[in-house]
């Protein structure tokens, strides 16, 4: 599979922020992406579907971010696929918490294209 093939799930309740966060992917090589505007909905894609990558905010109705991450991790296909947490919230203990959680990486917003590809590039390539 190449870079481009990587199927991602973008996953906020902002339509806005999935717009940014998908022209982010696009500019580093990833168009495949699918949206969900909550965690539930990421959720039920993500047993419809595999995903090799997840980025979601943490702060969103019905199913939060954090919850979203626990459930992806207790199912065995995506025990080790990267998920990365993209929110405003960047105090050390949400870091911590989110880390612990079952985050693979922690981008704090406002983030640039390159913020993005240096986390993906770190996460692909370990």
């Amino acid at each position: 599979m190449t870079e481009s093939d990587k199927a991602f799930l973008v996953t906020d309740d902002s339509s806005t922020m999935r717009r940014i966060v998908r022209t982010a992917l696009k500019r580093c090589g990833y168009a495949n992406t699918k949206e969900a505007a909550d965690g539930a909905e990421a959720l039920a894609s993500a047993k419809a579907e595999h995903f090799d990558c997840i980025l979601t905010d943490w702060n969103m109705p019905n199913m939060d971010g954090l919850q979203l991450i626990t459930s992806l991790r207790a199912m065995p296909e995506y025990e080790s696929v990267p998920i990365i947490m993209i929110t405003t919230e960047g105090a050390k203990d949400d870091v911590i918490e989110a880390l612990v959680n079952g985050a693979s990486s922690y981008i704090v917003n406002p983030f640039t294209p390159e913020v993005l590809k240096a986390k993906l590039d770190d996460l692909f390539n370990s």
